[in-house]
């Protein structure tokens, strides 16, 4: 399988940092990105530490200078783009007539826009080497909407329909560049940590404690895409805990 340069949002806990660490362990190099710089280094001092390749850049991918910046950075490095996966998302979830405007404002520009900046500073690149993949990461609520889901959904629903937008176009222009999106469930990560309305966290924690499962299993799912042949593409993959509901 071809060793690929992968750059990683939300790279700095959960499935983006699993997934970094999976990848940079079966030869790719990993450029990892998050706002959290002393978790990057770490992570990055890990991967090393094993015999991987990896570096760092903060970002905030609410800011499409950084996110193109980032992308800059691994060009520079190492001169192309494999494999981009927009991972940082936030789940601050609550009823609608509660109000919570901040978090919804949130959720938009990161979970977003946030894919979509990441969209725009990967593809110039990836369409002129005539080769590529950006994955996206929604959510099994972009799929099932439940009470108080109503922004996150929305945001992940967006997701998978940008998603599917750009995987026309790139095979309308027969640019080789593939695109996926992995929809995980119930998923053991600092998701829930968002939650700050009391009601909702209590019940969210509860649920997620019956039936979460590690990170790890979408970082194989990712994995996977990735090394699908290329000519092939994964375009959706869900992958849920097996007793969810």
């Amino acid at each position: 399988m071809d060793k690929k340069i992968i750059v990683i949002t939300g790279a700095s806990s959960g499935i983006g940092e699993s997934t970094a660490k999976l990848l940079a362990k079966n030869g790719n190099t990993v450029v990892l990105a998050a706002r959290r710089e002393d978790r990057l280094q770490k992570i990055v001092s890990e991967i090393k530490h094993q015999g991987g390749q990896a570096i760092y850049q903060t970002c905030d991918v609410t800011d499409l200078t950084q996110v193109k910046n980032l992308a800059q950075v691994a060009i520079d490095k190492f001169q192309n783009i494999d494999v981009w996966i927009n991972n940082a998302g936030l789940m601050p979830r609550s009823e609608l007539y509660k109000g919570r405007v901040d978090e919804w404002d949130q959720m938009i520009d990161v979970n977003l826009k946030g894919t979509l900046y990441g969209i725009d500073a990967a593809l110039p690149s990836m369409r002129q080497q005539h080769s590529g993949q950006i994955i996206n990461i929604s959510s099994v609520a972009g799929h099932r909407v439940s009470i108080g889901s109503g922004v996150y959904s929305a945001t992940k629903a967006a997701v998978l329909a940008l998603s599917e937008s750009l995987r026309q176009e790139e095979a309308h222009d027969k640019t080789n560049v593939r695109i996926t999106v992995i929809s995980p469930g119930a998923i053991a990560t600092e998701l829930t940590d968002h939650v700050k309305d009391s009601e909702t966290k209590q019940q969210l924690d509860k649920f997620y404690q019956n039936y979460a499962v590690e990170p790890e299993r979408v970082a194989h799912a990712i994995d996977f895409a990735i090394n699908a042949p290329a000519d092939t593409t994964m375009n959706e993959i869900i992958i849920r805990p097996t007793a969810q509901i």
